[in-house]
């Protein structure tokens, strides 16, 4: 498992965790989610009402035909408070129920244009970390596989917010275009038990699931202000 350094996290703003579940237990809930699929009818072919919505609202609404009994609890476990007492340098003071990310197969051709950048709380960013979100891995996430972005760095003093989104949309080299900013796009894909440890200023998006595989993730919203 990859170490635990509040200054890496401090500069970069996310961080992956390599291993960090056991693979038995990322195969437990692979299944359980796999089950619950197929009792929603969804198989391999994800209905035409779906595929028929925005890319991105797909998501949601695959994610919200299975529930997996006891996910909250698997992923989000003591250990995984520690990481984020850590590196938030205190304890979480509220921490939402663990949602499912799933994509549908073959959305598309991959691409950086046209993304849903966003940050899930507003705040200053020489104040206090307002919370970390985690992204669990329940299965192998491809490159291109559908996998959460993350612009780590982003949250930085400095960083001009409103210029940065117009070079989001604009770019035609946006992480060249990036890195020329000090900041660095990361594809949240790996093995089954990694998990992602993001500050919530960070900007990140879902992406296009260009692959023949269900992706399959799942995140915690860890609360370090109220």
């Amino acid at each position: 498992m990859a170490s635990i350094d509040p200054r890496v996290f401090a500069e970069k703003g996310c961080i992956g965790l390599e291993g960090f579940h056991p693979k038995a237990r990322m195969a437990s809930i692979r299944q359980s989610l796999l089950d619950g699929l197929k009792r929603a009818h969804v198989g391999k072919g994800i209905p035409p009402a779906i595929r028929s919505l925005p890319m991105f609202q797909q998501i949601a609404r695959l994610s919200a035909l299975v529930q997996v009994p006891g996910l909250h609890a698997s992923l989000v476990t003591p250990e995984l408070k520690e990481a984020i007492t850590a590196l938030g340098g205190q304890a979480p003071v509220s921490i939402q129920e663990t949602q499912l990310l799933l994509s549908p197969r073959a959305q598309g051709n991959w691409s950086l244009q046209g993304l849903n950048w966003h940050v899930d709380v507003t705040a200053a960013a020489r104040g206090p970390i307002p919370g970390i979100q985690a992204f669990f891995l329940i299965d192998d996430v491809a490159p291109r596989g559908g996998a959460t972005l993350a612009l780590a760095g982003s949250h930085r003093p400095g960083v001009d917010i409103p210029a940065l989104r117009r070079l989001l949309k604009a770019s035609t080299h946006l992480e060249r275009d990036l890195q020329s900013l000090g900041i660095e796009l990361i594809e949240m894909c790996g093995r089954a038990g990694d998990v992602f440890l993001m500050d919530m200023r960070v900007l990140h998006t879902p992406s296009i699931n260009a692959t023949r595989e269900l992706r399959m993730m799942a995140t915690a919203r860890c609360f370090l202000q109220t």
